[in-house]
C-alpha cells in the first residue's frame, strides 16, 4: 500500500509504483528530491497543472521502460514541450522524432583551429555575427552587379571588340540599308564592364579560398552543389581571358576565339544561383525539386508521348493540304510542345478539319498532363 504514489494532472488522478517511477531516476518523476516540490501533503499526492492528455504517454514511458508513444490528439509541439517538462532527456525527444518522421537536427560542423572557425562562420554562417551579416550582403550586392554587368553588356551601343565588328559584318551583308556608325572600339582588357567583373571575380576568388581552407570537411567541400556553382561562377572569367590574351597576341583563330567567347558568356548566367546561398526561398525551391524528381520524370515522360503522339496525327491530317507548316513528323514537334503547355505561339497552326480536331485534343491532354502532377509536388 505504502509503495502507491497518486499523481493528479489538471484534476485526472493517475497511480502508479515507487519502483516504476525509479526506473529512470534521471527524470523528474524519477528523482523523489525533483518531484518533492509538487507534492500536497494534505491530500497527499502529486499535483501537475499540466496537459492531461500528455500524461498517460509519459506514465506509459516508465511502465514500459522506455517506449514513447504520442497520443493521437495531442499535437507534437504540446507533447514536445510536455517530454521537456518532466525531463525525459533528449535521447526520448530524438527517439519521438525519429517516430513521427522528424529529421534529427544535427549541429553544423566547425573546424577545430580558432582562426578557421572564425573564417568559416565569417563565411558560411551570416546569423553567427553582425560581420558575417554584412559579408552575406556584400556577397549578394556583388552578384547582383554581376548580374546587371552580364546583362548591359549586350546592349549594341555598349557592344565592342570582335564580336561587335563580326554582328556588323552579318547586318552589313544581308541588308542594303547604310549601316550605322560603330561604338568605338574597347581593348577588351580596357573595356569598363571588363574592369567590374575582375572587380567582381577577385571578390568570388577570394570568398572561395577562404571557404576551402577553412572548410572542416575538403571531401565534403567538393561535394557541395553551392561549391560546384561558385567554381562555375569564376571559371569563366578566366576561361575569357586566356582568350583574348591569346587574340592580341595572335594565337588562334578570331573565329574559334568568338565562339569560345559565347560559350562562356553563356556559362555566366548560371551566376544567379549563387543568391541561393544567400536566399532560403531559393533553397526550399531546389529542396521542394529535388524531392520531386520521380513526379517531374513522370510528367516530362507523358508530354514527350503527347508530343510524338500528336505531331504524328497533326502531320497526316494535313497531309492534304500542299501549303501545310507540317512538311514532317520532326517539323511538328515544335506545334506539339507549345500546344501541349498551351503557350500557343500561332507560328504553326492546322488548317482543315483534321488538323482542328487533333489540335484541340492536342490542347486539352496538355493540360490535363500537366495539372495532374502539380499538386503532389506542391505536397
Amino acid at each position: 500500500c505504502c509503495d502507491r504514489v497518486a499523481i493528479n494532472v489538471s484534476g485526472r488522478r493517475f497511480e502508479t509504483l515507487v519502483r516504476t517511477l525509479r526506473r529512470f531516476p534521471d527524470t523528474l518523476l524519477g528523482d523523489p528530491r525533483r518531484r518533492r516540490r509538487f507534492f500536497d501533503a494534505r491530500r497527499r499526492e502529486y499535483f501537475f497543472d499540466r496537459h492531461r492528455g500528455a500524461f498517460g504517454a509519459v506514465l506509459y514511458y516508465y511502465q514500459s521502460g522506455g517506449r514513447l508513444r504520442r497520443p493521437p490528439d495531442v499535437p507534437l509541439d504540446v507533447f514536445l514541450e510536455e517530454l521537456r517538462f518532466y525531463e525525459l532527456g533528449d535521447e526520448a525527444e530524438e527517439r519521438l522524432r525519429e517516430a513521427e518522421g522528424l529529421a534529427v537536427e544535427e549541429p553544423p560542423a566547425l573546424p577545430r583551429g580558432g582562426l578557421r572557425r572564425r573564417a568559416w562562420l565569417l563565411c558560411e554562417h551570416p546569423e553567427s555575427s553582425p560581420a558575417a551579416r554584412a559579408v552575406a550582403l556584400l556577397s549578394v550586392l556583388v552578384i547582383l552587379v554581376s548580374i546587371v554587368v552580364f546583362c548591359l553588356e549586350t546592349l549594341p551601343q555598349f557592344r565592342s571588340g570582335a564580336e561587335g565588328e563580326v554582328r556588323g559584318a552579318g547586318r552589313a551583308v544581308g541588308s542594303s540599308a547604310a549601316p550605322s556608325a560603330p561604338p568605338p572600339h574597347r581593348s577588351g582588357l580596357t573595356d569598363p564592364f571588363f574592369l567590374v567583373e575582375t572587380v567582381c571575380i577577385c571578390w568570388f576568388s577570394l570568398e572561395l579560398l577562404v571557404r576551402l581552407v577553412a572548410s572542416p570537411s575538403k571531401a565534403a567541400f567538393f561535394r557541395s552543389a553551392m561549391n560546384l556553382i561558385d567554381l562555375a561562377a569564376i571559371a569563366p572569367y578566366f576561361i575569357a581571358l586566356g582568350t583574348e590574351l591569346a587574340r592580341q597576341r595572335g594565337i588562334g583563330q578570331p573565329a574559334m576565339s568568338l565562339a569560345v567567347l559565347r560559350v562562356i558568356r553563356l556559362v555566366r548566367v548560371f551566376r544567379v544561383f549563387k543568391l541561393s546561398r544567400h536566399s532560403t526561398g531559393l533553397q526550399i525551391l531546389g529542396q521542394t525539386l529535388k524531392a520531386s524528381m520521380r513526379e517531374l520524370g513522370l510528367l516530362i515522360f507523358f508530354l514527350l508521348i503527347g508530343v510524338v503522339l500528336f505531331s504524328s496525327a497533326v502531320y497526316f491530317a494535313e497531309a492534304e493540304d500542299a501549303a501545310t507548316a507540317f512538311t514532317s513528323i520532326p517539323q511538328a514537334f515544335w506545334w506539339a510542345v507549345v500546344t501541349m503547355t498551351t503557350v500557343g505561339y500561332g507560328d504553326m497552326a492546322p488548317v482543315t478539319v483534321g488538323g482542328k480536331l487533333v489540335g484541340s485534343l492536342c490542347a486539352i491532354a496538355g493540360v490535363l498532363t500537366i495539372s495532374l502532377p502539380v499538386p503532389v509536388i506542391v505536397s
